[in-house]
């Protein structure tokens, strides 16, 4: 879902702009908060059983790959070890959960279904009996089963962006579109698409800070089937994806730059976290500092 490169389905082609070049200061970004309110991290969810509900913390520390601890720590898998995901199994949906990773536990409930109340390890029959197929539950407790593991740090986006988008649709609000979007990260910035300062045209990341945690943002993400469905029932919102990219389009900011929109069925920021940043914790009310635009 988050990976940046163009997949077969895309939308045509659109022309995007011109950045500053690599290397040098970031001015544009350097005056984001110029003038106004520091932009802070207002809220942190991980997902601890990939393709299941969020779990919100106040303070979460980042692991080896640059994930957070306890994020996708747990992914369901086929006999034929693919992942059961919302991608690929519109059930995933129906499923509500809830998980204590500090003792292993998790709740699960579905309808038709009775819940389950009990170690994560021993879930896989109720997964099973529910989807109709034999799966399992896998765990990697190091570094977790990120969507793209190319840039495999915590996805960003804004609470101004969540607003904006939500009011695209119909009964949408912000809450329902941050769990379509699935984002780790939501930062106190009320300007739709701040999130775009954190990356640049292909070829380059941006620098910036979270509290004491560096991170380099990559791309914008690309996003696949999930967000165009309700959460609660899988059901698909009609026209979704094309009235997602015409209003894209149509609000795009002028810092949204770079060469990445080659369509517009992108948003949130997918980001990497160099290993010096490995084993520092984020904090809700930590700043948001950017900084220099440098080659991958």
């Amino acid at each position: 879902m988050t990976d940046g490169s163009p997949t077969g389905d895309n939308a045509p082609t659109t022309e995007a702009g011109t950045t500053a070049d690599a290397g040098s200061s970031a001015d544009a970004d350097a005056d984001v908060t110029a003038g106004a309110a520091a932009v802070t991290l207002d809220r942190i969810a991980v997902y601890p059983v990939k393709s299941l509900d969020a779990e919100f913390v106040d303070a979460a520390d980042i692991v080896e790959n640059g994930g957070l601890r306890g994020d996708r720590e747990y992914a369901i898998f086929d006999e034929d070890g693919e992942y059961v995901n919302g991608k690929r199994e519109r059930a995933v949906h129906r499923i509500r959960s809830s998980v204590s990773l500090a003792d292993g536990t998790v709740e699960l409930s579905a309808p038709e279904m009775a819940d389950y109340d009990g170690p994560i390890a021993e879930a896989d029959d109720w997964l099973s009996a529910y989807f109709g197929y034999p799966v399992e539950l896998r765990r990697d407790p190091a570094g977790g089963y990120p969507d793209d593991t190319d840039a495999s740090g915590p996805t960003v986006i804004s609470t101004g962006t969540l607003d904006a988008v939500a009011s695209w649709f119909d009964g949408v609000d912000a809450d329902e579109m941050r769990r379509r979007l699935r984002p780790n990260l939501v930062l106190d910035a009320t300007e739709p698409f701040w999130e775009d300062h954190l990356f640049d045209r292909r070829g380059t990341v941006v620098e910036f800070t979270v509290g004491e945690a560096a991170f380099e943002g990559v791309n914008p993400c690309q996003r696949c089937v999930v967000p165009s469905r309700d959460p609660d029932t899988g059901a698909e919102t009609a026209d979704f994806r094309t009235t997602f990219m015409t209003k894209r389009r149509e609000t795009l900011p002028e810092w949204s730059g770079g060469d990445w929109f080659d369509h517009d069925f992108r948003l949130m920021v997918n980001t990497a976290v160099p290993e010096s940043s490995w084993g520092e914790t984020l904090s809700a009310g930590d700043v948001v500092t950017v900084g220099d635009i440098i080659p991958e």
